[in-house]
C-alpha cells in the first residue's frame, strides 16, 4: 500500500492524468455536441483512429506538424461528413452507421499504412512530425504547481481551451441554442424555423473535428508514430464520460478527467509487481463501473418521479 501511495502521490503521476486525459476530453467534446443535436456519435473511435493516421502521414511527407494536424482534422470531419451524409441523407441506422465507421477505420489505416510503407504494425519508417510542448513562463518555475501544469503538449492546453469554449457555446451562442433546441424536441425546433437537418450536420462536423483533435494527439503528442488500433477504446470511454457528464459541458469535462485518472493509474501501475494483464483492465472497469454507478443513479430519480404524489 505504501508503494502504490507512492506512485500516485507525486507530481509525475499528476502530470500523467493531464497528459492521457487530452484524447478522451477532446472526443468526449465532440460526443456532447453531436448528443446534444439528438444524434449520438457511436463514430468517434474511427475519426480518431483514422485523424491519427492522417496527421503522422501529411507531416511526413509536407515536413510540417502543423500542416499534419490540420490534415488530421480535414480527415476527422471528412468521417464525420460521411457519417453524418449517410444517416441524415439516407436515414441510415445511427448506431448501424458509426459501427461501419469503427470498421472502416480499423481496417482502411492498416491498408493505407500498409500501400505508403509496407509495414501493417506501425508507421515508425516514416520520419513524421511531433507538436510541441510549452513551459508557462512564471508558473514552471513554481514549486509543484509548475511541474504539474507546465511543460505539456499543445494539445493538452488546447482540449481545456475547448471544454471552455463549447461551455460558452452551448449556452450563448444562437448555434449552441440551435443545437440544444433540436435535441431536446426536433419538432418544436422546426415550427420555430430552425433548419433541423442543417443543425445536425454541423454538430456532427464539429463532433469529428473536436475527436479528430483527439487523434492527433495520439499519433503527434502522447506518441510520435501511428500504431495499429492506437486508440484502444478512447472513442468508447468518451462516450461513456459524456453519458456520466449528464450531457454538460462541465460534467464531461469532470468526467473525463476520472477516467483520465484511471488510466494513468494504469500507466502508473506497471511500476509495481502487479501482473500487466489485470493493469491493462483498469481503464476498462473504471468505464463500466462509471456507467453502473450511472445507472442506478438515473433509474432512481425516474423512480422518483413516477412515485412523486401529484
Amino acid at each position: 500500500m505504501h508503494d502504490f501511495f507512492a506512485v500516485i502521490l507525486t507530481t509525475d503521476f499528476a502530470y500523467s492524468v493531464l497528459r492521457v486525459t487530452t484524447p478522451i476530453l477532446f472526443a468526449a467534446l465532440g460526443a456532447l455536441i453531436s448528443n446534444r443535436a439528438g444524434i449520438v456519435n457511436i463514430g468517434l473511435e474511427g475519426i480518431m483512429l483514422t485523424s491519427a493516421l492522417m496527421g503522422v502521414l501529411i507531416s511526413a511527407y509536407t515536413g510540417s506538424a502543423w500542416v499534419g494536424l490540420l490534415g488530421a482534422a480535414l480527415g476527422g470531419v471528412l468521417m464525420a461528413g460521411m457519417l453524418a451524409f449517410f444517416t441524415l441523407q439516407f436515414k441510415t441506422h445511427l448506431i448501424l452507421g458509426g459501427i461501419a465507421i469503427n470498421a472502416f477505420a480499423a481496417g482502411g489505416t492498416i491498408f493505407v499504412l500498409y500501400m505508403l510503407t509496407g509495414d501493417k504494425g506501425t508507421s515508425s519508417s516514416l520520419s513524421s512530425k511531433v507538436l510541441p510542448s510549452i513551459d508557462i513562463p512564471l508558473i514552471k518555475d513554481i514549486p509543484v504547481l509548475g511541474p504539474i501544469i507546465s511543460g505539456h503538449h499543445v494539445l493538452t492546453y488546447m482540449s481545456i481551451i475547448a471544454a471552455i469554449v463549447v461551455y460558452y457555446m452551448l449556452k450563448r451562442t444562437p448555434l449552441g441554442l440551435q443545437i440544444r433546441a433540436v435535441g431536446e424536441n426536433i419538432h418544436a425546433a422546426e415550427s420555430v424555423g430552425i433548419k433541423v437537418k442543417k443543425v445536425q450536420y454541423i454538430a456532427l462536423l464539429l463532433s469529428g473535428l473536436f475527436a479528430s483533435l483527439g487523434g492527433a494527439y495520439m499519433s503527434m503528442g502522447y506518441l510520435s508514430l501511428f500504431t495499429r488500433n492506437m486508440t484502444a477504446g478512447r472513442g468508447w470511454i468518451a462516450l461513456a464520460a459524456e453519458s456520466m457528464g449528464r450531457s454538460t459541458a462541465v460534467g464531461t469535462t469532470v468526467t473525463s478527467f476520472l477516467f483520465g485518472f484511471a488510466q494513468a493509474l494504469s500507466n502508473a501501475l506497471q511500476l509495481l509487481k502487479i501482473p500487466a494483464e489485470l493493469i491493462s483492465t483498469v481503464p476498462y472497469v473504471a468505464t463500466v463501473l462509471g456507467l453502473v454507478f450511472y445507472s442506478i443513479s438515473v433509474s432512481r430519480k425516474a423512480n422518483k418521479l413516477m412515485n412523486k404524489p401529484k
